[in-house]
């Protein structure tokens, strides 16, 4: 008899390596189509980066990691979440500003940054998930058009409170006093630094975990997700818990443009950087919204985007096959968890007729 354990396990680890085994057989094909060195161009991308390409690895990580915690958190309350773009764009600029003003000192004035932020950034969501609660609106129409609106009223906002850089174009808030960023580590002799905020990112992706499955708020969260109509048997107020998930949704979003903002940048500006929020859909996909399976597929899409950088130049192959190979990532990723989520199906009804055929000739013996 099989173990039960070790069948699921085998089952959670055979949807994420097929889909990665599809992914890299599909873009094997795109790249013969297109005529060019299948061989030179995966055994770039799949090079021993350096350490310098270690630390933007980690850096490009620690944001795509909070960017699919946040949607993940929608996930679970079966909302789809498509507006953490607008939302941690918001909620940077948010933090940009108070921090910048500096009223109060050192790390205080930190904490307070990163609060304001999780408060924009719950604020914008929650917009949503009102209107998905009581007027019956979907989160995906709400959530993109909010996005838009985030753009223009932040760059509303910038102009007017923008600090202007003599000889410049760029304009930007005040810069972040020295005490008041997130210092950094370095890895070996690399020059860049790792974002001090990768400890806070692993924080928050222990309270995500210890929410949703230690607590009952989480309980109820996933209970209403998987259903609505069990969950109003049970008592759960479905509205409630629809808004409460945009908020903590938008909450978590409100972090994802922080590491750069306290660890590079120092201040928002025209020139920060933009489409944060989408690749987390891609990310809590196939992380299957576990907090270590969201860290795997963050590192695996930052690891593609830093060894995609010098294909340009070493094989001559535009670094934009990486986008597709993550693409097809996220398509290969829905298919190959429907068919392992099947085979598990046929797994399960075989062994219970086995049991019932055992029972059956227990009973004429």
């Amino acid at each position: 008899m099989k173990d039960p354990r070790l069948v699921k396990l085998g089952l959670g680890l055979a949807a994420p390596v097929l889909a990665l085994l599809l992914a890299f057989l599909i873009t094997s094909l795109v790249l013969v189509v297109a005529g060019d060195p299948v061989g030179e161009v995966w055994s770039t991308i799949l090079g021993v980066p350096e350490e310098r390409n270690i630390a933007n690895i980690l850096n490009n990580a620690t944001v795509l990691y909070l960017s699919g915690l946040a949607v993940a958190v929608g996930f679970r309350m079966n909302l789809f979440n498509i507006g953490v773009d607008g939302q941690y764009r918001v909620a940077a600029f948010v933090a940009a500003v108070v921090a910048g003003e500096a009223w109060l000192p050192g790390a205080a004035n930190t904490v307070l940054a990163i609060l304001a932020a999780m408060l924009a950034g719950a604020a914008w969501a929650g917009i949503a998930g009102v209107l998905r609660a009581r007027r019956g609106v979907s989160e995906v129409i709400s959530t993109i058009m909010l996005n838009f609106i985030a753009t223009g009223l932040v760059a509303y906002f910038l102009r007017r409170v923008a600090v202007r850089e003599e000889g410049s174009n760029d304009i930007g808030t005040k810069e972040i006093p020295e005490g008041s960023r997130i210092p950094g580590f370095s890895i070996g002799d690399g020059p860049t630094e790792v974002y001090g905020f990768i400890f806070l990112a692993a924080l928050a992706g222990f309270v995500y975990w210890f929410v949703l499955n230690r607590t009952r708020f989480g309980f109820d969260l996933r209970a209403t997700g998987r259903s609505t109509t069990a969950a109003v048997a049970s008592g759960i107020s479905v509205t409630k818990m629809t808004v409460v998930a945009m908020l903590i949704s938008g909450a978590v979003a409100g972090l994802v443009g922080l590491p750069l903002l306290f660890g590079d940048s120092y201040s928002y500006g025209s020139t920060f950087q933009s489409g944060l929020g989408f690749a987390g859909i891609a990310i809590a996909l196939l992380g299957r919204n576990h907090p270590i399976g969201i860290a795997i597929g963050a590192l695996l899409f930052a690891y593609l985007d830093e060894q995609s950088n010098p294909l340009q130049i070493l094989v001559g192959v535009s670094p934009d096959i990486v986008a597709i190979t993550q693409g097809v990532i996220v398509l290969t990723v829905v298919i190959s968890y429907e068919v392992v989520r099947r085979y598990g199906v046929r797994l399960e009804q075989h062994a219970v007729a086995r049991a019932l055929e055992a029972d059956r000739q227990e009973a004429r013996a």
